[in-house]
């Protein structure tokens, strides 16, 4: 341990509970926290988070397309033009409900008859919905992980069901 190390070690006005955490020593609850909850994102962050990026980004509008009507969002996605080519089969009635990047502020549901028009506007929903899921579970874990590491006074309650740790 250097000098300075040596100095920051002794300080007075450290809290009452440090924590160690794997190499990092005299973490207050607040930086113990913070390293657990990188930890629990990278251990998160697999294949189903590569698949949920590109779930959103093919399914954002920067395709550009023939006119349209008014009220609709300009020009569509790759995931848009890849399933209407893989899926093009059209039902007799509109009977597909989908949302737009425009009617999903308004929560207002479109009817198609097409596959493929159905799946490529769903994709980055689902994408959205994993992400969702991603950031729900990250912090779950963050809070168990946390609360089994710290003192009784430093544990986080999630004032929903108790807590989890």
């Amino acid at each position: 341990m250097n000098e300075y190390e040596h100095l920051i070690a002794n300080a007075p006005g450290l809290p009452a509970a440090v924590y160690r955490y794997e190499e990092h020593d005299h973490l207050t609850p607040q930086a113990l926290f913070f390293c657990v909850m990188v930890e629990e994102t990278c251990k998160a962050l697999g294949v189903e988070d590569i698949a949920a990026v590109i779930a959103i980004l093919a399914g954002q509008p920067v395709l550009p397309t023939r006119g349209k009507f008014g009220g609709a969002t300009k020009g569509t996605s790759i995931a848009s033009r890849v399933s209407r080519a893989l899926l093009d089969y059209d039902f007799e009635r509109n009977i597909l409900p989908t949302l737009t990047n425009a009617s999903i502020l308004k929560l207002r549901f479109r009817m198609v008859n097409n596959l493929g028009v159905f799946v490529g506007r769903w994709t980055p929903l689902i994408g959205w919905s994993m992400t969702a899921y991603d950031v729900v579970k990250i912090a779950v874990l963050t809070l168990v992980h946390y609360n089994q590491l710290v003192n009784p006074e430093d544990r986080i309650n999630d004032a929903t069901a108790g807590s989890f740790g």
